[in-house]
């Protein structure tokens, strides 16, 4: 399981109160949750997003015995600033013509967000998926030039243009792409809302649909995209949200 971290950002691991069975269907924001049958009893893998506020909150639970709703305490977590200078200005402030695809762009990310293949267990427990020294932090707030920007919503990874990415768990590639903020970007299934991102590649060996086994190379890292200098960005997302990649990794 990933570490229970009921935090926003983090990830919260819930024990349903219902009898095991048929699995049941769990929704947090109205976005479908990882179930898992773990010791004899059904657990619920709840991504919390970063703008969450501390305090009570409630999740749905649908099962034999009908609707019921179960709560879910969120505790408060800091998060500190870091400060960055990109010499691109329009990277971090795009011209105007280049607006119309990165909203396109930010819409083709939001579907992949949501995608929940419910027909397999998810995979919970991840390699690092690049060798080198983790870098920037999960949740960090990002200032860029002077103006504060969306908090850094995955791990970046040290490595130079070219070290090969290897799948931190069996999954299916669901979507390449090469967008303006995360460069060539690849998109890997789990299962059942499970997804992991990567971005800023400087090659891509694989292709939608394909099938990917624990370590199995999927491209190289590079400078593509809004950076600073060459790393892996990785995302992990958990029923519909950004957490923290650190709660999943083995060791």
């Amino acid at each position: 399981m990933p570490r229970h971290t009921p935090v926003p950002g983090g990830v919260a691991v819930l024990e349903l109160a219902v009898a095991l069975g048929a699995p049941p269907s769990v929704r947090f924001n109205d976005l479908p949750q990882p179930v898992v049958r773990h010791e004899g009893k059904w657990l619920a893998l709840i991504g919390i997003p970063l703008d969450t506020l501390p305090g009570t909150h409630e999740i749905v639970v649908e099962s034999g015995k009908g609707r019921q709703l179960q709560r879910l305490e969120v505790r408060a977590k800091h998060y500190p600033t870091q400060i960055l200078r990109i010499a691109d200005k329009k990277m971090v402030t795009p011209p105007p013509e280049l607006e119309a695809r990165i909203e396109a762009e930010a819409a083709r990310i939001a579907g992949w967000k949501r995608h929940f293949s419910g027909d397999t267990a998810p995979e919970t427990r991840f390699d690092l998926p690049a060798t080198g020294p983790r870098s920037a932090k999960f949740g960090v707030k990002r200032v860029l030039n002077g103006e504060p920007r969306s908090p850094h919503a995955g791990l970046d990874v040290a490595v130079g243009v070219g070290a090969p990415l290897r799948s931190p768990a069996p999954g299916t590639v669901l979507a390449v792409d090469d967008l303006y903020f995360t460069g060539k970007t690849v998109v890997i299934d789990h299962g059942q809302g499970v997804l992991t991102l990567y971005a800023h590649l400087s090659r891509i060996d694989v292709a939608p649909g394909q099938e990917l086994r624990r370590g199995e190379v999927f491209g190289a890292s590079g400078v593509s995209g809004r950076i600073t200098g060459p790393h892996l960005h990785w995302v992990v997302i958990l029923g519909g949200t950004a957490v923290d990649p650190e709660l999943f990794l083995s060791d």
